[in-house]
């Protein structure tokens, strides 16, 4: 979905169309929608839906209503009504599916109580626009000072700047609660703008800041995931992974959000298997569970007195084991119900690069050119002999 401008240069270098986040086509920004009814049109009698859907900082969306019935398409800059003044956006969808989007996001379906779009943004707008949001590192930065020299338990992750300039929004993540009215003064002196404060979770923290995840891909919270359900600890045990906190945390410090991906495959899976305080009583003794292969349905089992040696069966087998359990009786022993493995001889070995082979030290080397040079050295010889004979 990104613009020709993004294709790759030279020896597979990315160009990049160096627009800083106002890419005309929105291919390359996060959580973009790609409008599929562009190129419909609609009956005679329906009129085209007048919400219209606005991106701004970090994948901040908002829906507006094309009040004036501006000629609008994506990648638009657009000015649109804010508490106090006027904030700069950019369009990213129009039509038929944004009603889809408000859908989705739980929003009202009323356009009349929507707040409006001004106008297009002019070129005075746009340089407004830009010249505060060039000030948002360096404020960022001084805004930590700030808190640090108050002894705050806060992290101010991100700013925005509202698009006239006359607001400015702290985004910031703390444990507890933190009492910024000292905070907000020494903010509104310093930057001589309107304050907002505004606490998000860890993981809305990791949305708007981005990154790499440990798949090498980028993050899903600040590509395509827009809900955060409540991920637990027993969603790695179902799946049996070991309970590492290094491995199973993300970026922003809490469990990965993938863990809850394949969570119901796992838990249909599972139904077939017993559970794992079942001991299998046998005549020989005891069993008790060891681990299973969910990809297989296979188990393994000890007996007690001998927790070295593992038993592998299938998890029908072992259903029937206990079966047989809760009416009263017992097998004999599980070395009757055991899996035995068979591997082809075609597969102990692999020819993965498809030129060594186990028997290419077999064969004895060549020695043709060795032999070929013996009998050309003893020819020449003779033949030397045989003229100092006639000589002579």
């Amino acid at each position: 979905m990104g613009c020709t401008s993004c294709s790759t240069g030279v020896d597979g270098q990315p160009k990049g169309c160096k627009n800083n986040g106002t890419c005309g086509s929105d291919g390359c920004n996060k959580l973009t929608v790609f409008d599929w009814l562009s190129n419909m049109s609609l009956p005679g009698d329906q009129e085209p839906f007048n919400g219209v859907e606005v991106r701004f900082k970090n994948g901040r969306k908002l829906f507006f209503k094309n009040s004036e019935n501006l000629s609008l398409c994506m990648g638009d800059i657009v000015a649109t009504e804010a508490m106090s003044g006027h904030d700069i956006g950019i369009v990213t969808l129009t039509g038929e599916l944004v009603k889809v989007q408000m859908k989705k996001k739980k929003e009202l379906l009323k356009v009349e109580e929507l707040p409006k779009i001004y106008r297009k943004a002019t070129q005075k707008d746009i340089d407004i626009w830009q010249t505060v949001r060039s000030k948002e590192a360096e404020i960022q930065k001084r805004s930590r000072e700030i808190a640090i020299h108050l002894g705050l338990k806060m992290k101010i992750s991100d700013i925005e700047y509202q698009g006239d300039g006359s607001k400015t929004t702290f985004y910031y993540t703390a444990d507890e609660r933190v009492d910024f009215r000292q905070l907000i003064r020494d903010f509104a002196s310093a930057f001589s703008t309107r304050v907002e404060m505004k606490q998000v979770g860890l993981r809305q923290e990791a949305a708007r800041l981005g990154g790499i995840g440990s798949c090498g891909r980028e993050l899903c919270c600040s590509t395509w995931l827009t809900d955060f359900r409540s991920v637990k600890t027993s969603a790695a045990r179902y799946q049996q992974l070991s309970l590492n906190p290094q491995k199973l945390a993300g970026q922003c410090g809490k469990l990965k959000c993938c863990l809850n991906y394949e969570l119901d495959t796992y838990l249909d899976a599972l139904k077939e298997f017993p559970k794992q305080d079942i001991k299998l009583v046998t005549e020989k003794g005891t069993a008790t569970y060891q681990k299973m292969d969910i990809f297989k349905g296979l188990l393994w089992y000890s007996y007690e007195k001998q927790g070295m040696n593992w038993h592998r069966i299938s998890v029908d087998k072992v259903n029937e084991i206990i079966a047989l359990n809760k009416k009263g009786d017992k097998v004999v022993s599980l070395e009757e119900f055991v899996e035995e493995e068979q591997i082809p001889e075609s597969k102990i070995f692999g020819d993965v690069v498809g030129q060594d082979s186990l028997t290419r030290f077999d064969q004895p080397k060549n020695n043709n050119k060795r032999r070929n040079r013996n009998a050309n050295r003893n020819n020449k010889n003779r033949n030397r002999n045989r003229n100092q004979k006639k000589n002579a």
